[in-house]
């Protein structure tokens, strides 16, 4: 059945074999299926994730944070293999009602913060150690305003695009163009603003580069969803430069591996208690 042949019923039915490659992660309803408790390592945050680009966001501040001599930013990332369903346990789901990653706990605080969604958590460690995020003022105005952009853009290039594109148990022309032509309309304008500066929130590196990264970096340089040449990524030479430029930095490639469970041996690191680990 084409998409133009699809009716849709007069009221819809969970089909639990559709959604394509991610269909075991999805459902309509919320909560626990199953009780779990999270482990809790000996730092003061602890973060549950996946080196997927909206965790990758958050060890990567991390590890920026770090690298600042920031002692205080100490953390344990525990990986949640959200294939499995582990983001469905109760221990997971106490923490993040929405079931998705990253989600973490603060035990700095005088009861545990949790705190969920990846911009959320960006927004509270920044303000927390009075980093990668400006004070006030136009600055601050417009660097949470390109990470709220990210937030609000970035389900155009992911759940639209990339399933579409790559995903979906079948090819169909119009979802592929509609979100072809908002993924590139994106593209342009990450690649007009950084024809004028060097960072996408002006002259510093903030939270907003941190969050906008992993997607779009790793569309124009790693080609994901198997798609640069269909979208001429090279033609985006400022989003390439200011790409390469972050994926350069020593606390970036470090941030990347944390979580990962996939690739080259070289490449992971499942769990991340110390900085030690990255030597192991």
């Amino acid at each position: 059945m084409t998409d133009q042949e699809y009716r849709p019923p007069e009221i819809w039915q969970w089909e639990r074999e559709s959604g394509g490659r991610f269909a075991t992660i999805n459902r309509p309803i919320a909560g626990a299926t199953h009780e779990r408790d999270l482990p809790v390592g000996q730092h003061p945050h602890q973060l549950y994730s996946l080196a997927t680009p909206n965790g990758v966001k958050v060890t990567v501040l991390f590890e920026e944070l770090l690298e600042r001599g920031i002692a205080e930013a100490e953390y344990d990332a525990w990986s949640i293999d959200i294939f499995e369903g582990q983001q469905f346990s109760s221990g997971f789901v106490a923490i993040n009602p929405n079931s998705k990653i990253p989600a973490l706990v603060d035990h700095a605080t005088p009861e545990p913060t949790r705190v969920f969604e990846s911009g959320a958590i960006l927004m509270y460690l920044a303000e927390k150690f009075s980093a990668f995020l400006p004070a006030g003022g136009a600055a601050r105005a417009e660097c949470l305003s390109w990470l709220f952009w990210q937030m609000g853009a970035t389900p155009y290039l992911g759940g639209g695009f990339g399933h579409f594109y790559a995903y979906a148990p079948s090819k169909m022309e119009y979802p592929i163009d509609r979100y072809t032509m908002e993924v590139k309309r994106q593209l342009d304008l990450l690649d007009r603003t950084l024809a004028e500066r060097p960072y996408i929130a002006g002259d510093d590196y903030t939270i907003a580069d941190m969050a906008i990264w992993p997607w779009y970096g790793g569309l124009v340089l790693h080609n994901l969803y198997d798609a640069a040449v269909f979208l001429q990524v090279e033609s985006y030479t400022h989003v390439l430069r200011w790409a390469r430029e972050i994926e350069a930095r020593p606390a970036v490639r470090r941030g990347v591996r944390v979580n990962r469970t996939w690739g080259p041996e070289e490449e992971r690191l499942p769990e991340r208690h110390g900085a030690a680990d990255f030597d192991r």
